[in-house]
């Protein structure tokens, strides 16, 4: 764990010397991580308030309306406002500049994305931190920042080792990685880690003894295995800086192939960027007939598990397909899902036409049966009318 460790700290250029370890652990997925980091968010922000004689009974977190589930968890679990900043159409990311306007001095982190869940996504650290290094100088406050990397943090250093998201960036004191997603290990180990030991506050940490050495530990699970930590490090010296370089590359070709094959349908709009994790996250450019959530229905027929999901505030009209690419996605398998996904959008045109055609020919006879009864009735009045006698 330990190795894993200081080479995830490394690839995310955390300021270690040479005689130093980084500081971090091991977690069930980024969901642990992610609560991990808060806590410690949380502890340093409070010790701080409580120095300055402040109140500290209303902590709040910053992030964009397109995080995980699991930053609403840790809100509410550990009562933490969560003050989100609402997306808009063609802008599916948080704006650097709406958060720091929603910063305070009880804000004790803003969270950042690299690799939004909804359209994978980079959100741009770098410059929500020269904005918050200037509007902490500004106020006196020290609010720092939390990268959520669970599926970009092993994907920008090997496709973007030029961008600046991780520990160059001054106020980036902690970043979260999921093993499970493009670490190329099976569910579920995530990994966080800290900037420096200070960054860690020491009262969150227990020391036990009882299995012969000081271990210091820091968790939220209690016993668990310990073969995605095995897994984990066996990729991390098998495959090394390359390996994993050649694999990242191999799915963004991938994505590339799959997106232009979509493309070339003339139906969808694709959402997702190049320059991200490779997904390929797409709306239907009309969908007066059907709509995405009836593709991802028919996708199940050939075995796709393609999920259709709204996007959050202030986006909810939006509907998206997203397609993730793994390791395993090949050329030929974007081939197949491209010639499903045509053969469904043919059927389900076909049943629009056909549904059409029964709904015109229902009020076609409608309207003639009333012409009839109108008639009828008509002719039955003609006949209540006349009276006895000869014409």
């Amino acid at each position: 764990q330990n190795r894993c460790v200081n080479m995830i700290a490394h690839l995310f250029n955390a300021p270690i010397g040479e005689d130093e370890t980084a500081i971090g652990v091991s977690t069930v997925g980024s969901s642990e991580a992610i609560m991990l980091a808060g806590l410690a968010f949380k502890r340093k922000w409070a010790n701080k308030m409580k120095e300055q004689g402040k109140p500290c009974d209303k902590p709040n977190i910053v992030t964009g309306a397109n995080v995980q589930v699991c930053w609403e968890k840790f809100a509410r679990y550990f009562e933490v406002e969560l003050k989100e900043v609402k997306l808009t159409e063609g802008y599916y990311v948080m704006d650097p500049k709406k958060a720091v306007e929603m910063v305070d001095e009880n804000t004790i982190c803003v969270a950042a994305i690299l690799g939004s869940t909804l359209t994978g996504e980079y959100e741009d650290v770098k410059l929500l931190n020269d904005l918050l290094v200037a509007k902490n100088k500004e106020t006196g406050w020290d609010v720092p920042i939390h990268v959520d990397a669970a599926s970009g943090g092993f994907i920008a250093p090997f496709l973007q080792p030029e961008l600046e998201w991780d520990f160059r960036l001054p106020l980036v004191k902690s970043i979260n990685v999921s093993g499970h997603k493009y670490g190329l290990v099976y569910p579920g180990v995530g990994w966080v880690i800290w900037r420096s030991k200070a960054d860690l506050p020491d009262e969150l940490i227990f020391h036990i003894n009882y299995l012969g050495t000081d271990q210091p530990t820091f968790t939220l699970n209690f016993s668990k295995g310990a073969s995605q930590i095995i897994a984990q490090y066996y990729q991390l010296i098998r495959l090394g800086f390359e390996g994993y370089k050649h694999i990242m590359e191999n799915c963004k070709l991938n994505a590339a192939v799959l997106k232009e094959g979509i493309d070339a349908t003339g139906r969808f709009d694709v959402l997702s960027k190049a320059d991200g994790v490779p997904l390929v996250a797409i709306r239907l450019k009309d969908s007066t007939n059907f709509s995405v959530f009836d593709i991802s229905e028919n996708l199940r027929r050939f075995g796709w598990i393609v999920p259709a999901y709204t996007m959050p505030a202030d986006a909810e009209h939006v509907a998206v397909l997203r397609i993730v690419i793994r390791e395993d996605f090949n050329r030929s398998l974007a081939q197949r899902l491209l010639t499903d996904i045509n053969k469904i959008v043919g059927e389900l045109d076909a049943h629009a036409v056909h549904a059409i055609k029964l709904s015109t020919a229902a009020a076609a006879e409608g309207a003639s049966k009333s012409t009839v009864d109108a008639v009828t009735e008509a002719f039955k009045g003609l006949a209540g009318n006349k009276k006895a006698g000869v014409c």
